[in-house]
């Protein structure tokens, strides 16, 4: 197992940029590799006790979750103001998204308290300015210019719930498969207007589906 001690900070970089090459992504700035650096150290620390994701290996980390949730962050529309990170986990789309788009207040939403101490601390090390909820993403009594999702227990529920967080001409970003598309899709209803679905880095399966809310949808 490649373990987070096994290379330094500059390998790291090295490792993403060369990650992010191989899919055709921009590069980071440096300030930005540092805040992924910080990140992937505390998932390590943390990952034992809180069980924040099944995947241990660093570089599978990389592909798996960094570098498709930086894929998310460039693929979402310019305009975006404000974006719920609806059952955030641990911290994926929603961290890379404000690392990747400053412009963009993110609040992640987790009902997990230790998951959300978790984010707690990954905003505080990485000096983030995002809001953590600490409980269900549908007691939030606000909107959103977007609300982005993945790997959420029972997906399709979460779906019709993060609906009626998305402000009108908003958009819902659903990190899925391609055989969970339809499903996806007809959990958010005829409200939305979904764009041709886009394939993510690093595997054949996984896309973002994009519905954009209609205009005068509460």
């Amino acid at each position: 197992m490649i373990t987070k001690e096994s290379f330094g900070k500059e390998s790291f970089g090295h490792k993403l940029g060369q990650a992010l090459e191989r899919v055709h992504l921009p590069p980071l700035s440096t300030a930005q590799i540092e805040k992924f650096d910080a990140y992937l150290e505390l998932i390590m620390r943390w990952n034992g006790r809180t069980n924040l994701t099944a995947i241990r290996e660093v570089n599978a980390i990389i592909d798996r979750h960094l570098v498709e949730c930086i894929a998310c962050a460039n693929l979402l529309p310019q305009g975006i103001g404000t974006l719920l990170d609806f059952g955030s986990g641990a911290g994926f789309p929603g961290i890379p998204i404000v690392v990747c788009r400053p412009e963009i207040a993110v609040t992640l939403a987790e009902s997990q308290g230790k998951k959300a101490a978790f984010l707690q601390e990954v905003a505080r090390t990485l000096r983030l300015g995002v809001k953590v909820h600490t409980g269900r993403a549908q007691e939030i009594k606000a909107d959103f210019d977007c609300v982005a999702m993945r790997a959420v227990d029972r997906m399709q529920l979460a779906i019709v719930a993060a609906t009626k967080l998305v402000r009108s001409g908003g958009f819902l970003a659903i990190l899925t498969t391609n055989t969970e598309l339809s499903k996806a899709r007809a959990a958010g209803g005829s409200e939305f207007a979904w764009q041709e679905p886009i394939h993510l880095p690093g595997s054949e399966q996984r896309l973002l589906a994009l519905g954009e809310k209609n205009a005068g949808a509460v």
